[in-house]
């Protein structure tokens, strides 16, 4: 997949299918957008994502900066579902401030060279997000690229979207975050050497740091998987402020897999937390501690995933 980033000089040789969007979270409404454009593969066209980088909510202050899907993440999932060329738009005072129609003209015909677009109902973009999806249709026609609004996608009579697949995750309802996702609430990141006290006591674990920009679920303990070298390994992993037998606020995410006793040190993982199994807690002792992580184990054997 080719990225374009940092950068506002760039021009696509080949037509392409796009979709744009912030794509936090890449939810079940994002992944209908990402349809669209992927089935106009066999048409010839590439399929392109366009976002902003950073999101329109960070710059304009409208958020504390927490995605449920960091950067890193959504470019190898965009990879994994084909998209063909990612664009991250660089968002400041100059590019905030493009009226609607020359970010149209400009950014989307003449640099990206789109033959097709899909956005949402209640996409805004421009100049005070005067730009809609009436606006695109018009301009559509008048540039010679075809449109497509895609409809809210609901469950459950309830609009999916970015601020509600939060919610959920906030309250650590992680089965209710997977469907609305249409994958389990992932964690990514590169393998860490910890302290090393799960070794010790028969529980060797794999620790990742997630960076501040990660939305993470409440502190616990959570029914997982983690991927490493497309190979899904089945996992119990903590969230929180690890080790649980000191003071020490590292905020991580550390999992003990099953059917794994190899290295994974430095290589990139990633974490599905399915189900929360208990809070967080610090134990007295080291045997206290192991003691729960059995019962912890043999809770997750019984666990379907």
């Amino acid at each position: 997949m080719e990225i374009i980033a940092n950068t506002l000089d760039f021009y696509l040789n080949k037509e392409t299918a796009a979709a744009i969007g912030k794509f936090d979270g890449i939810h079940i409404g994002h992944r209908r957008l990402l349809d669209e454009i992927l089935s106009r593969k066999k048409d010839g066209l590439a399929a392109c994502v366009f976002t902003f980088d950073p999101a329109p909510a960070v710059f304009f202050g409208g958020s504390d900066g927490r995605e449920l899907t960091t950067k890193e993440e959504k470019r190898f999932l965009f990879e994994r579902m084909g998209v063909d060329i990612l664009v991250e738009f660089p968002l400041n005072r100059e590019t905030a401030a493009m009226a609607p129609e020359t970010f149209v003209s400009e950014v989307l015909v003449r640099r990206m060279n789109v033959s097709f677009l899909a956005a949402g109902k209640d996409l805004s973009f421009g100049a005070r997000g005067a730009g809609n999806a009436e606006l695109l249709r018009q301009m559509g026609l008048k540039l010679g690229f075809g449109v497509g609004i895609i409809d809210k996608v609901c469950l459950e009579d309830r609009e999916v979207s970015s601020t509600y697949v939060r919610s959920q995750v906030e309250a650590g309802n992680m089965e209710l975050a997977d469907r609305l996702l249409g994958m389990p609430y992932m964690v990514a990141g590169r393998v860490v050497r910890g302290k090393q006290l799960g070794r010790t006591i028969g529980f060797p674990t794999v620790n990742i740091i997630p960076g501040s920009g990660k939305l993470l679920p409440p502190a616990g303990v959570y029914f997982s998987q983690v991927r490493c070298k497309d190979k899904l390994y089945r996992a119990v992993s903590n969230v929180g402020y690890k080790p649980t037998v000191t003071s020490e606020k590292t905020l991580g995410v550390e999992s003990y897999l099953y059917d794994y006793g190899g290295d994974m040190y430095d290589m990139l993982i990633e974490v599905y937390l399915h189900s929360f199994r208990r809070p967080e807690q610090r134990f007295e002792s080291v045997e206290a501690l192991r003691r729960q992580l059995e019962e912890d184990i043999r809770a997750g054997v019984k666990y379907n995933m």
